[in-house]
């Protein structure tokens, strides 16, 4: 069986080969469930804080555990690799934020918090990305469907649960997004696509906290 130290290395060595992150009993195959994950638990904490004046930071999200790059050095690798996050319009981080605090909700859930019809495709940007899920349907007249924000979305944003979801206004810089208004789409006067608010619906996720 593998002493502390061994065990402690062969962690750290899946961790960085991982695209994904990787929960408690994924790792514990490593060691054929010879070591227990209260051992496993202990050996990660160590291993967080031997990386912890690192540049590179060993994290516990939503799917499992991840070595990240820390923020203060992103704007250095942007000079090597300077591909952009994509930008959003206002109405799916908007979407998003109602989503994320009152979960689950159907469309009509959205339209009345955001007084405005929501388009299919901000619905269909936000579950390409991963980060909203049907989760079931309303028990109501056409069985709406029920949407919810996803380990994807929790892992984005550096989180382990929904409890830890950071204040409304701090949500798209945490996910590094932008909504400039030249994204924002046009309304369409009575049409699916109408999602830009109007004078009266100034803010829309107010009601939403």
């Amino acid at each position: 069986m593998l002493n502390p130290t061994e065990a402690k290395t062969v962690l750290e060595t899946a961790l960085l080969a991982a695209e994904e992150p990787l929960a408690i009993g994924d790792l514990r195959r490593l060691f054929d469930g010879e070591i227990g994950a209260d051992t496993i638990r202990r050996l990660l904490d160590e291993l967080r804080e031997d990386w912890s004046e690192r540049g590179i930071e060993l994290v516990n999200l939503a799917s499992g555990w991840r070595f990240q790059t820390r923020p203060a050095f992103q704007p250095y690798l942007d000079r090597i690799s300077p591909e952009k996050a994509p930008k959003y319009s206002r109405a799916v981080l908007e979407t998003l934020a109602i989503i994320a605090y009152r979960q689950p909700v159907t469309r009509g859930d959205i339209e009345d918090i955001r007084g405005v019809t929501v388009s299919p495709n901000v619905i269909r940007t936000l579950e390409a990305r991963g980060w909203i899920d049907v989760v079931g349907h309303r028990e109501a007249p056409g069985r709406p469907a029920l949407y919810a924000t996803t380990k994807t979305f929790l892992d984005d944003l550096g989180l382990r649960s929904l409890q830890e979801l950071p204040p409304l206004e701090e949500i798209a810089k945490s996910l590094e997004l932008a909504a400039p208004a030249a994204a924002e789409p046009s309304p369409v006067p009575g049409g699916d696509d109408a999602d830009a608010p109007g004078p009266a619906d100034e803010s829309p996720l107010a009601s939403a906290a």
